[in-house]
């Protein structure tokens, strides 16, 4: 028994920080919502959207 835990503990120490901390879930979520936000509000603007609907319609074939 002693000496598995001891293995156990040696493959514990190896492995070392192998996953994300809850404080970087929270910095990685908050830079992916803002990318998202601002992408969102390009998508939105004038121009890009109605180059978008005039890719689109083109693609389709609709002019």
């Amino acid at each position: 028994m002693r000496s598995s835990l001891a293995r156990w503990m040696r493959r514990v120490r190896a492995l070392g920080d192998a996953g994300m901390t809850t404080a970087e879930y929270a910095v990685g979520t908050l830079a992916a919502v803002t990318f998202g936000l601002v992408l969102l509000a390009v998508v939105k603007s004038g121009p890009v959207k109605s180059g978008l609907a005039g890719v689109i319609t083109e693609a389709l074939g609709l002019r």
